[in-house]
């Protein structure tokens, strides 16, 4: 097997050592206020109104060409209010926290959403905020020395330029964040969260004999600095990125046609995010563009299939003790053996799909952001199978180490890019191969999956999901998978 290690978890620091973050009250704003401005959010005949604050601390690090190239810190601070009629949605937000100006972007929001009712008011607000949390940290990395930060983006740094004399380019980019969220809506609901971020990554080119490759590796979560000292150190990030540029130094065309595929685990499991996962998203199925929408209770895989979404795995970049929308998560059902079983929702697609359960899935980039139905953690379940018998039940084939994302159509076909990838012969892994592309329809891929491994893991934490202009933090995995056969793009 290649020597690539996808996270199974994120090992937490011991209990006792575990710090409870605290929430700072950066806006300033009474519970009056807050009733006020729903009040004023729904002055135009709205059904509901909710106002989502954010005060954000980010600092970010990026190291190449053998100096520290930029360092930079930055705060945001604002407040988005929306206001929902029927299938409208109205949005105002503003970063001026004057009540003349939120009550401005409450009447914003309350133009685009009027009707002809009478005016509701809101309740009164109750504290819904969750005593403990999934974020399990020593410290914020927010609070350490930028001395410290500088010197975990050098190890890593130097770890993938001391790899080889062939690696001929690295950049490392460090960067942390700390979000105070506070959530308020004209149902009652009050809501806070202090949600942290740290990530790590490094990119190393390779260069030999005129052809270069190139090669990437990162970790973090919602966790602190310890992460690189006890889960994944940055010298083992760089020598991993410098390890795959390496490597595809000596890859081999990609074959082409159908043959039988193993994906490996953790990796791959971004084939599912973006194949599956998005098409589950209840905004997409409402409005019929999903090829699953009217497919609920039906069979569209194997038996061998169960996915779930779940935000609440402990410090994943993913996870998060409320979504944006005020909603604790859960861990949800998507498919059952190959069993279409549940969507992802948010208030408003739960609302205009006749009052399905909220999964506390809706999710926004920032304050300036409405929520959409976004994925958090994907993953298919584990299955039987030794990952070993895996590779040797195919003679010859093809393995698929990592993805480096695709296009997938609501239709449910799709092109995915192979970042890394070797060819099965006799049942073992043989050349690298390079320049490789995954292409097939999503229920076809469902129904072909024929064994499924026991050896669930998690790819990078580093990822990032774009809906809709918005991008926000997620985490995918899978067992060790085979395809029965798929179509190969490559050299023919």
């Amino acid at each position: 097997m290649p020597k690539i290690a996808p996270l199974s978890s994120i090992p937490p620091p011991a209990r006792s050592s575990v710090r409870p973050l605290t929430y700072v009250d950066h806006f300033r704003l009474s519970a009056a206020d807050l009733r006020a401005a729903l009040g004023a959010a729904l002055s135009s005949g709205g059904d509901f109104a909710e106002i989502f604050m954010e005060h954000r601390s980010y600092d970010f690090i990026t190291m190449e060409e053998d100096i520290v190239k930029e360092t930079a810190e930055a705060v945001s601070l604002g407040i988005g209010i929306r206001v929902i009629r029927g299938d409208r949605t109205g949005f105002g937000y503003t970063n001026d926290l004057a009540m003349d100006k939120i009550r401005q972007a409450a009447l914003t929001a309350a133009a685009i959403a009027a009707g002809r009712t009478a005016r509701t008011l809101p309740r009164p607000l109750r504290d819904r905020t969750r005593a403990s949390s999934r974020y399990l940290l020593r410290r914020p990395a927010s609070g350490a020395s930028l001395r410290r930060k500088i010197g975990l983006v050098r190890e890593a740094y130097g770890a993938a330029l001391d790899y080889d004399p062939r690696i001929v380019k690295v950049k490392a980019h460090y960067s942390d964040s700390l979000r105070h969220i506070l959530i308020a809506n004209s149902e009652g609901l009050l809501v806070r969260d202090t949600r942290p971020m740290v990530k790590l990554v490094c990119a190393a080119i390779a260069e030999a004999n005129g052809r270069r490759e190139s090669g990437y590796c990162g970790g973090g979560g919602r966790t602190g600095l310890e992460y690189f000292d006890e889960t994944l150190e940055p010298r083992a990030i760089g020598a991993e990125a410098a390890r795959e540029a390496m490597l595809l130094l000596e890859a081999v065309d990609a074959p082409a046609g159908e043959m039988p595929i193993v994906l490996a685990p953790g990796h791959s499991g971004v084939l599912i995010h973006e194949a599956v996962g998005h098409l589950l998203e209840a905004d997409f199925n409402r409005k019929r563009t999903s090829i699953f929408w009217n497919k609920m209770g039906r069979k569209v895989g194997s038996e061998l299939v169960t996915i779930y979404d779940d935000p609440t795995i402990p410090s994943f970049r993913g996870s998060y003790n409320v979504d944006d929308e005020g909603t604790p998560p859960r861990k949800t059902l998507l498919v059952e053996k190959g069993v279409v079983r549940g969507l992802l929702q948010d208030r408003l697609s739960s609302r205009l799909m006749g009052g399905a359960a909220l999964t506390g899935h809706g999710r926004r980039q920032d304050y300036s952001h409405w929520p959409l139905p976004r994925m958090a953690n994907t993953y298919i379940a584990a299955g039987d199978d030794a990952p070993e018998d895996i590779l040797r039940s195919v003679g010859r084939g093809f393995y698929v180490a990592s993805l480096a994302g695709g296009q997938v159509e609501d239709s449910g076909k799709f092109t995915f890019s192979v970042s890394l990838g070797y060819l099965i012969e006799d049942g073992k892994l043989a050349a690298p191969v390079k320049q490789a592309t995954l292409i097939g329809t999503n229920i076809d891929v469902l129904r072909r999956i024929d064994r499924v491994g026991s050896d669930l893991a998690f790819g990078l934490p580093t990822g990032t999901c774009s809906k809709e202009g918005q991008d926000v933090p997620v985490t995918d995995g899978c067992p060790t998978l085979r395809i029965e056969r798929m179509t190969v793009g490559g050299r023919t």
